[in-house]
């Protein structure tokens, strides 16, 4: 047996080569909590500086001229809470927040209205439905100046159409405009019904979105049709009434032009009937008083709020969120 040795001789191991060590990848850093990105930011910029130049930033200005004193020629000065003292003590604003809360609230009562007849509108097999709608909606995309003009002939005392039907069944009826008392509750009822096309819109869509499997459940247990109305409608659609709501409160609160273009400057029964916006626009643009018509500004900006934090507080009593 021949031994292979040569190969062995003189011949020397390689030390074995340590792995060099591989530094472990670093963990990504954190994201602060709710954080997405910049990306989310930037498409949301334009709409934030809209929001800050054509909101936030008049109302920081007339926060600062309502404490002012305006000249006839401009230039501002400071002159405290006198304004506010002075708007407190003025017996027309308190009359005006009356008559902006008569017709808000005449505008609310269209509200239940505007739900029962967008429930007829949305019976199944209604032909011309689409045509309805249409119909309902198109006095509240009017110009309010066409719809004033329209039912200031309605209102003549003269020769108005209201008129003449009440004298059919023996009614003497008054100058509906020009009368104080009546003046604001017939731009109210003007306001509802130019509203209504609103409400039943979106009341309407909401309507679509409730299964009739619910009904066809009820019908079986032998509810009728008021039943099914009151217990599955009505609940069901609370979401969309508190919007309807919400925004027929904020209208409500800025009366002005339908005011203006249905009463007129110079009608007697106006100092009776004028909203809050209409002294607003009369101080500041008719007497030159903006320090005092910016204190009106705050006072309605602050009634608006306080009005829609209730409103959003009471939600909670009567929205039924499925």
């Amino acid at each position: 047996m021949t031994l292979r040795t040569g190969s062995m001789v003189g011949e020397s191991r390689a030390p074995a080569a340590h792995p060099v060590p591989v530094a472990a990848p670093k963990a990504p850093k954190a994201r602060p909590k709710g954080f997405d990105g910049y990306w989310p930011w930037l498409f949301v910029l334009p709409t934030l500086f809209g929001v800050l130049g054509f909101y936030i930033w008049p109302i920081i200005q007339t926060g600062y001229l309502s404490f002012t004193e305006t000249g006839p020629f401009g230039g501002e000065e400071f002159i405290g809470v006198d304004n506010y003292q002075t708007m407190l003590a003025d017996g027309n604003v308190g009359q005006a927040l009356t008559n902006t809360l008569v017709y808000t609230i005449i505008v609310l009562a269209g509200i239940p209205i505007a739900l029962l007849m967008a429930n007829l509108v949305n019976q199944p097999g209604l032909r011309f439905a689409s045509f309805y709608r249409v119909l309902f909606f198109m006095p509240y995309i009017a110009m309010p100046t066409a719809v004033a003009l329209v039912w200031r002939m309605i209102y003549n005392g003269d020769f108005g159409i209201l008129n003449w039907m009440l004298s059919l069944v023996g009614i003497d009826g008054p100058y509906w405009t020009s009368t104080p008392g009546f003046a604001i509750v017939s731009v109210g009822i003007v306001g509802m019904w130019a509203s209504l096309g609103f409400g039943i819109i979106i009341l309407g869509a909401a309507l679509k979105n409730i299964s009739p499997e619910y009904y066809e459940a009820a019908q079986l247990d032998g509810a009728t049709r008021w039943k099914q109305f009151t217990a599955i409608t009505v609940p069901l659609v609370t979401p969309s009434l508190f919007f309807v709501t919400i925004i027929s409160v904020i209208n409500g609160f800025q009366l002005f032009d339908l005011l203006y273009a249905i009463m007129g400057q110079y009608n007697p029964a106006l100092v009776q009937s004028q909203s809050l916006v209409y002294i607003f626009y009369n101080q500041a643009f008719i007497q030159n008083d903006k320090g005092y018509a910016a204190a009106i500004g705050m006072l309605i900006l602050v009634v608006i709020g306080i009005v829609t934090f209730f409103q959003f507080r009471m939600q909670k009593k009567w929205v039924n969120y499925v």
